[in-house]
């Protein structure tokens, strides 16, 4: 792929870099590590000159001990023998979100067709504290080595893998500490202390719900797959099924602890180092350095959280454009504040889909609001026919909603981890199996203006959805627009880097497709192209009717199209030029790379090749 065009901060940019090792008055931007700076254009791969010795990578092996490991993904031994137990089996395990995650050669999405496939790195250091993290990011700057990092994996732009690299796995770092009056690090005087909780790096969703709402009775704005990481996910911005609360899951960050690219321990938070504090608030997973842990605030847990899921069949597909517009005048009414959140599903075979969760209403509270659009279907009994679900509207307890009880077992809501003596809180929303271990055909997202919903607009937005749906599936995710929200959390929402779009979206549009496990070339298991290319194609027409309502919508940066070459604008915005200059002052070499991350137009698409 061609690097973008050049943003208006080019030139500021060039007169930063050209003043690199000069001093300026506090608060003005000024390069970090200057002297640390690289004449090389060119990252080393295995069998170059420059390659590090046997003897330097047993230098690192002696530094972190048993944490450096080469690294092979298992994959591989399938291509030779496609058709045997073990390949089976590995394919069998390839659905299970927690095996993929403790493999250190795999991730959790396999790939993109004609975008990119999951490949191990040669070596990783599987960090199992701080130290090991420097010692890995300084053997990469020393011997000018690809690095890239790994947590939970998830990342559909492949921006967690990449060959010919040395890995930063931070996996073993899930420790969890709960803390009842937390100040940070130079706030002291200036802060008063709240309830929070302390994470590694490595650890997941899950497991840190399991430790503050079940056990504990508080609430932390986190992902609405559990087993997604908890550093990747705030890095991204970060949205979870009940973000209308509690806003941005980056909006709940106190404090972080991070490698930079000069291999120096820093504490970043509104006061110290603020300006890096900003940066990984939204900014993106590894671009600014190495997450090594974080604290988060603790928000008091509503009495009951609950969900509502009912599937609807238009039997024409007039009928269809008709319950477009009935389910958004309703969403307006109705469902645009922060008791609710997730998805309203448009199908192509006319089925509209609520797959939606509330907080702080009880169940006879959720009936009552949505009593009118029930009645408005039972109206119509000739167009609109409502599949039968004896659980249409569930409510229980806050504290128990991530507890794997049997009762959500049977009921196949909630799947555990299936391997032998594996962790009792290793569970994952059974509606995210589909995820693991999936090969993306196409993907793309664009949030969508409340304005959309006034009275002059609505018609407007239902035509469009209903056209966009005429193409391929289509849901809006309503938790990842946070109009509607409290002011508190827009407010916190926009003290990050995160594209202001979102702050007065009413929802994230998302079309995506996607096939099951697969590799090219183990016989039996490899991608199907051709239909991968046809869905994206249609992808790509539904979201031309978006834009034809929302010309330069912006776009979630973990959940996006793979070659939008508009990335800077539609995953920041106006706050990109911000960012960039973060990059600049923390990682002016680039040490740090990931497809469409801050400074990435720098680098050519592999981020091998520094660009002139």
């Amino acid at each position: 792929m061609k690097p973008s065009t050049q943003p208006p901060s080019w030139k500021r940019r060039r007169l930063l870099q050209f003043a690199a090792g000069f001093s300026f008055l506090s608060g003005v931007w000024k390069p970090i590590h200057a002297a640390a700076a690289s004449s090389a254009v060119a990252r080393v791969r295995p069998g170059d000159p420059r390659w590090p010795s046997g003897a330097q990578w047993n230098e690192l092996g002696q530094q972190v001990g048993d944490a450096l490991v080469k690294v092979q993904s298992p994959l591989l031994a399938c291509r030779n023998s496609p058709d045997s137990a073990g390949c089976q089996q590995l394919f069998k395990e390839l659905k299970n979100p927690y095996f993929l995650g403790d493999e250190v050669g795999l991730t959790q999405t396999l790939g993109w067709v004609d975008a990119w496939t999951s490949k191990p790195s040669v070596y990783a250091v599987a960090a199992r504290n701080t130290n090991d993290i420097v010692a890995a990011v300084n053997f990469a700057r020393q011997n000018n080595l690809r690095l890239v990092v790994k947590g939970g994996g998830h990342s559909y732009q492949g921006t967690s893998n990449a060959p010919d690299s040395l890995l930063v796995w931070t996996r073993k770092m899930n420790d969890i500490t709960l803390r009842d009056a937390f100040v940070g690090a130079g706030c002291e005087g200036h802060a008063s202390p709240v309830r929070a909780v302390t994470v590694g790096a490595g650890a997941l969703w899950a497991h840190v719900y399991d430790a503050v709402t079940t056990q504990a009775g508080g609430y932390v704005q986190g992902g609405g797959c559990m087993t997604v990481g908890v550093a990747g996910l705030i890095q991204s911005g970060g949205f979870g099924s009940f973000s209308k609360a509690y806003g941005m899951a980056a909006g709940s960050l106190l404090e972080a602890e991070v490698v930079t690219a000069d291999g120096v321990v820093r504490i970043a938070n509104a006061c110290t180092n603020p300006d890096l504090f900003w940066g990984l608030k939204g900014g993106g997973g590894g671009s600014l350095g190495v997450v090594t842990r974080l604290t988060l605030r603790v928000h008091e847990l509503p009495e009951t959280f609950g969900a509502v899921n009912m599937t609807i069949k238009a039997t024409s597909a007039p009928a269809f454009r008709r319950l477009v517009g009935v389910i958004i005048d309703f969403y307006r009414q109705n469902l645009l504040n922060p008791h609710w959140g997730e998805q309203i599903t448009l199908r192509r075979n006319n089925v509209l889909k609520i797959s939606m969760v509330f907080q702080g209403l009880s169940r006879s509270e959720a009936q009552a609001v949505w009593q009118p659009f029930m009645d408005t279907l039972d109206a119509s009994p000739d167009d609109f026919k409502v599949e039968f679900s004896p659980l249409k509207i569930a409510a229980l307890s806050a504290r128990s909603f991530w507890a794997p009880t049997l009762f959500k077992r049977l009921l196949g809501f909630m799947s555990t981890d299936d391997r032998p003596d594996s962790p009792k809180d290793n569970v994952f929303w059974t509606g995210n199996q589909g995820e693991a271990g999936q090969v993306l055909h196409g993907y793309e997202s664009a949030w969508l203006p409340a304005a959309l919903l006034q009275d002059g607009q609505r018609q407007a937005l239902a035509d469009t959805l209903f056209a966009a749906s005429r193409q391929w599936t289509v849901s809006l995710h309503v938790n990842k627009g946070l109009a509607g929200a409290p002011g508190e959390a827009i407010a916190a929402a926009r003290d990050t880097a995160t594209n202001p779009a979102a702050l007065e979206a009413f929802a994230l549009l998302i079309s995506g497709a996607e096939g099951p496990p697969a590799y090219p070339g183990i016989q039996g298991h490899e991608p199907d192209s051709e239909l991968a290319r046809r869905s994206a194609q249609s992808i790509g027409r539904a979201m031309d009717e978006v834009r034809k309502l929302v010309p330069d919508p912006g776009s979630y940066v973990s959940e996006s199209n793979f070659f939008n070459a508009d990335w800077q604008r539609a995953f920041w915005g106006t706050n990109y030029s911000r960012l960039l200059a973060v990059k600049d002052r923390y990682d002016p070499d680039g040490l740090f790379f990931v497809h469409h991350g801050v400074g990435s137009e720098r680098w050519s698409a592999d981020g091998f090749t520094k660009l002139v």
